[in-house]
């Protein structure tokens, strides 16, 4: 199984196919708009605004699991991810990234790549305490560990890197960069 096998759900609800994006370098996210790491859409955009005619794809998915920092509904999700942050690259409709109810895709991402931790920052050290909460195993799984946690995929579909949201966007384009 690889990326272009999975199918997701677009905004108006209408299904997509990963295969769609076949040759393009992926950075799929899952985000929050009530988040601390919700001001990181600035910093994606203009990621996607220097990358994305380079073969840059921006996946965003909307999801509430972590703290019920996604509230509303996908238009409204969108419509404040648009008018605060002036976001362009792809939104989907919101979903779960863990449980029974987690979508396929992000269930492969997360048995396919090792979570390398949070770092040692003031906020790193912050979110071990709130996901060691949520799951005493946690630094042992790759099951997603909160809002804005980065999947970079290359362009032949295979996982390349995992941030966590912890991570600086610095490292983030410079790991984009160097797989386009």
């Amino acid at each position: 199984m690889c990326i272009y096998d999975f199918k997701v759900t677009a905004q108006d609800g209408s299904e997509v196919s990963l295969s769609d994006y076949r040759g393009q370098v992926l950075l799929i996210v899952n985000t929050a708009t009530g988040c601390g790491f919700t001001p990181q859409y600035t910093q994606l955009q203009e990621l996607y605004d220097n990358c994305h005619d380079r073969g840059l794809e921006i996946l965003d998915f909307p999801c509430n699991q972590f703290g019920d920092q996604a509230p509303g509904d996908d238009e409204e999700i969108h419509s404040f991810c648009t008018g605060r942050f002036g976001i362009t690259f792809p939104q989907f409709s919101r979903i779960d990234v863990l449980g029974e109810n987690a979508i396929p895709l992000y269930k492969w991402l997360a048995e396919n790549s090792k979570f390398e931790g949070f770092g040692m920052s003031p906020m790193a050290l912050a979110m071990n305490g709130i996901a060691k909460k949520m799951d005493k195993d946690f630094k042992k799984n790759g099951n997603v560990k909160w809002n804005f946690t980065k999947f970079l995929i290359s362009r032949d579909g295979e996982i390349i890197a995992r941030f966590e949201p912890t991570v600086p966007m610095k490292t983030v384009l410079e790991k984009v960069r160097a797989a386009l």
